[in-house]
């Protein structure tokens, strides 16, 4: 009898695609919303807790944005292996269950310790978005993943929508409002994965074994050099996760200390963005990659975050940051690009392992990015002559630039060097 709980296979599982990528679909929605409504709060509730001190709240957002990153870094080749072992679904719901946990203790917690305990819970089990792009992976054909991951994208966009604009509004109510939000937020989608979310990876598709070779960073990094064309992307991959840090790492503080924007103007622009990036993931993803293939779309997408991150950095008021958000959207080109091109170069059964050594990079560059950006920020307050309060954003911009470059060489040096490789490391 077949399992109710797991997406058929075979000729009814084109039917079963679309059901099944509207259940992960909601669950990236109301994931990236609860994380969107504490976005604009939490550096505020930090600078609480050190007096208002806006260069110490930064660096306490460098401790703990730093300590998240390696536990993330730590964890996700283990949940990239564990979702290629066991099923996408219960890797999923341990780390919904994870992230709720953390916004509890942002809710409640008396001291600084306490949050810290809470950052350390959300990075030991930071797999939601990971384990979701692998879901997408096991139910779409490798031509549309592309599309797929740019709807993903749009699905993230969504949740950014309201959320950040509703933390910043119930933020001025009281600022562990926002918390307590989140958290039900983030459980509730826990329960309906519990009740709804079928599994997409049947039995005689998953890993043999767990590997403690490669249920490591190191060990999962060799993925990335086993096969024709990866270490190219893997290196995009990670300067683009490594720029993008500069968003959570000062983003707040640097709008608030430079524009006097308070958290319900950093949410409403935060939702403006999101409300972009809807449109370029939902509208324009698939007509690029369609005319431009996926590195086309991957380049078009470093070109836009180059261009807006430099932009944001010289930008004098809030107006005239508020007038480069449309060309940053077309940054939401890259990432779609890119993962559909990686998730090409890999089998069924090491598609969470992909994701896993993904989410690797991405905790690396949450280990280096706030301390390089928050650090950054800190040193051009505490020297206002020297007059460069962009100083993060135009670092990440040079990132972006670099990423570009690299993006360019791998063009006519990996994509065009014939077959892929499918021996496994």
């Amino acid at each position: 009898m077949a399992n109710p709980m797991e997406v058929p296979r075979g000729s009814s599982a084109r039917a079963a695609r679309s059901p099944a990528f509207a259940f992960i679909f909601v669950s990236a929605v109301t994931s990236a919303m609860s994380i969107g409504i504490m976005v604009p709060i939490l550096p505020n509730l930090l600078k609480q807790f050190t007096g208002g001190d806006t260069a110490a709240a930064v660096e306490w957002n460098v401790v703990f944005a730093t300590c998240g990153g390696v536990m993330s870094f730590l964890a996700g080749p283990v949940l990239g292996m564990l979702a290629d072992l066991w099923g996408r679904r219960p890797v999923l719901l341990v780390s919904l269950g994870g992230l709720g946990l953390d916004f509890l203790f942002m809710a409640f917690a008396p001291s600084l310790a306490w949050l810290f305990v809470g950052r350390l819970i959300s990075g030991a089990t930071s797999g939601v978005f990971s384990t979701a792009n692998a879901y997408v992976a096991d139910v779409t054909a490798p031509e549309d993943r592309a599309r797929a991951f740019g709807w993903m994208g749009a699905a993230f966009n969504v949740g950014f929508l309201a959320g950040p604009a509703l933390g910043g509004l119930l933020g001025q109510v009281n600022l562990r409002l926002p918390f307590m939000a989140a958290a039900a937020l983030t459980l509730a989608n826990a329960l309906y994965g519990f009740l709804i979310l079928p599994e997409s990876l049947p039995p005689d598709r998953r890993a043999a074994r767990f590997s403690l070779a490669k249920a490591n960073p190191v060990g999962s990094l060799r993925l990335l050099r086993s096969r024709s064309g990866l270490p190219g992307l893997a290196g995009v991959y990670f300067l683009n996760q490594l720029a993008q840090m500069v968003w959570p790492s000062v983003f707040v503080l640097y709008t608030g200390y430079r524009y006097g924007w308070t958290p319900g103007v950093v949410g409403l622009t935060m939702m403006g963005g999101s409300l972009m990036g809807v449109a370029v993931q939902s509208f324009v993803v698939g007509p690029v990659i369609r005319h431009f293939g996926e590195r086309g779309a991957m380049l078009i997408g470093a070109v836009a975050a180059t261009v807006s991150m430099a932009w944001y950095g010289i930008a004098p008021t809030g107006l005239a940051y508020w007038l480069g958000m449309p060309i940053s959207c077309l940054a939401g080109l890259m990432i779609p690009g890119l993962q559909g091109l990686m998730t090409q170069k890999v089998g069924a059964d090491e598609q969470g392992q992909l994701q896993g050594a993904n989410q690797s990079m991405a905790g690396l560059a949450s280990v280096i990015g706030p301390s390089l950006f928050g650090l950054s920020f800190a040193w051009a307050v505490r020297h206002p002559a020297i007059g460069v309060p962009g100083l993060p954003m135009l670092l990440a911009g040079t990132i972006m630039a670099v990423c570009l470059i690299l993006g360019l060489t791998f063009q006519t040096h990996a994509i065009e060097t014939g077959p892929v490789d499918t021996a496994h490391s």
